[in-house]
């Protein structure tokens, strides 16, 4: 039995594959639709709804980090904690009740914050796949996956930020345009290194 965690299992072709889709998706929708994303990532800072659903997500994933033994497909997940591991019991009872106190006082780019929370927990399954692996253009995750995790960060910890730069990119057509096309772009350089360099890995 392979007792490597599932996150060190993720071939880097996959995660290359899923990589490029979603920034392909998400940035041709962004050229085609302008009005329709600008909008709605204007009004997303401030949607509560948006918030617990987003903050569900990621707090459940955590919660399958320090899952207990024995209960199957919900224990896969489970990550050593290394000295923190005597504390996985109060963490399994922490996590449902801050995501109900989360949810009930903070009204306030609680959409951002958990958008955060969710973009680090995506980081580090990312980073593995990418991890010791061969080809030299594997970097283009790992370039991703860090400018994530310092978005993320700030987003968590100043989620105004996550505003103001959405009025920085919306502020001018040429600026969305440049933004779009750039991130079109990486997606497609992704998938073009995943279909000839990265199977296998």
């Amino acid at each position: 039995m392979d007792a490597r965690h599932p996150y060190e299992l993720i071939p880097l072709f996959t995660a290359g594959i899923l990589l490029s889709l979603w920034l392909i998706g998400s940035h041709s929708l962004m050229i085609a639709k302008p009005e329709l994303v600008q909008g709605w990532l204007k009004k997303f800072p401030r949607s509560p709804l948006a918030g617990q659903i987003l903050l569900g997500i990621g707090m459940a994933w955590f919660w399958l980090l320090v899952a207990p033994d024995g209960m199957g497909k919900l224990s896969a997940l489970q990550m050593d904690l290394g000295e923190f591991n005597n504390i996985k019991g109060l963490l399994r009872l922490l996590v449902p009740a801050v995501y109900v106190a989360v949810c009930i006082s903070v009204r306030d780019f609680l959409a951002v914050r958990a958008l955060g929370l969710l973009g680090l927990m995506l980081a580090a399954p990312l980073l593995q796949a990418a991890f010791l692996k061969d080809p030299t253009s594997r970097l283009l995750i790992p370039i991703f996956a860090y400018a994530l995790l310092t978005k993320s960060l700030f987003w968590v910890g100043m989620p105004y930020v996550f505003r103001d730069a959405v009025t920085w990119a919306t502020a001018s057509a040429g600026r969305w345009k440049l933004l779009s096309f750039g991130g079109l772009a990486y997606g497609v350089v992704t998938l073009i290194c995943a279909l000839s360099f990265w199977r296998g890995y």
